[in-house]
């Protein structure tokens, strides 16, 4: 039996469609492999699209979709956290849990089994780094061996923050730090050309924004998340936030938007690659595929496992 089962794939390339499907057929549970999709409230934006999720009038439960509220940055710490906490409770009951998404962070850190404890605060750290500027600061991180946990550094605070913890993983037993990379698991990509990817992400564009994408932004923005959170999270709501608040017109946001978007897709297949050049055996599937042909071609796949 597969200790683990990974749906990967750029955007708009039908990943979650597969993984929900293959998680009927195997009677069993998806886990969210997506930075965004675990606010709530954000939900055509991210695309949850959580009505794939029944098949045969049967809801398939998932896990890490709609955790956390809106305006609140969550990292990697936590979502290994809280991805081990699902992923237990899925094989407590007899289950094999697929994982879908497309954050490669979050993906290759879990199939790298990298296990992350929580770094406590130093106070006599940060009370050292207080009045460096960000530049400074940067510098400083930048002395520290690049860690899997790797922390934004685009503001100051979060630069501290990243040099603490930096700090305090060169002063742990290396040994404690040593990843357990998932033994048994099988890694499905879902392959989709350029143009046809491009393609669907325009149309898929233009059906959120004729679905209330603006309108489901500025009810955040009236709800009181500041303007700069909503940013943070980049496409959607960093290019909707700056229409709503009058640093583009209509039309320059979906334009912006849209390439964004294409720019994206394309960052993310380029770290696909590079975790195969890395070592992982992906099973690449055409998108374009039958979906029977694609579970068919998946219980082989497993079978020979």
């Amino acid at each position: 039996m597969l200790d683990l089962i990974a749906i990967l794939g750029p955007t708009a390339s039908g990943k979650t469609t597969l993984a929900v499907a293959l998680a009927a057929h195997l009677d069993t549970e998806i886990i969210s492999a997506d930075s965004r999709q675990i606010y709530r409230s954000m939900d055509i934006g991210t695309g949850k699209d959580l009505s794939e999720y029944t098949v045969d009038g049967k809801t398939i439960p998932y896990h890490l979709i709609d955790i956390c509220p809106p305006g609140y940055r969550y990292n990697l710490f936590e979502y290994i956290r809280d991805y081990h906490k699902a992923y237990d409770d899925i094989v407590a009951r007899g289950k094999t849990p697929i994982l879908c998404g497309g954050t490669g962070l979050y993906l290759e850190a879990v199939l790298k089994g990298y296990s992350l404890p929580p770094v406590p605060e130093n106070r006599a750290l940060r009370e050292a780094l207080a009045n460096k500027s960000l530049a400074e600061l940067e510098e400083i991180l930048k002395s520290y061996k690049t860690l899997h946990n790797q922390t934004d550094t685009d503001t100051c605070k979060r630069a501290i923050r990243a040099i603490e913890i930096a700090e305090y993983y060169s002063r742990q037993d290396p040994g404690t730090l040593v990843p357990h990379p998932v033994e048994n698991a099988l890694i499905v990509g879902v392959n989709i050309d350029r143009e046809s990817r491009r393609a669907r992400i325009t149309r898929r564009l233009h059906d959120r924004l004729d679905q209330g994408m603006v309108a489901e932004v500025q009810g955040l923005l009236d709800r009181g998340i500041e303007p700069e959170s909503l940013i943070y999270y980049g496409l959607e709501y960093k290019y909707i936030t700056e229409y709503l608040i009058g640093r583009t017109s209509y039309d320059q946001m979906v334009s912006l938007l849209e390439i964004a978007i294409h720019q994206f897709a394309k960052r993310q297949m380029t770290w696909f690659r590079g975790m195969e050049r890395r070592g992982f055996d992906i099973f690449w599937l055409d998108a374009f595929l039958p979906l029977s042909e694609k579970l068919a071609r998946i219980d082989e796949k497993m079978s020979q496992r």
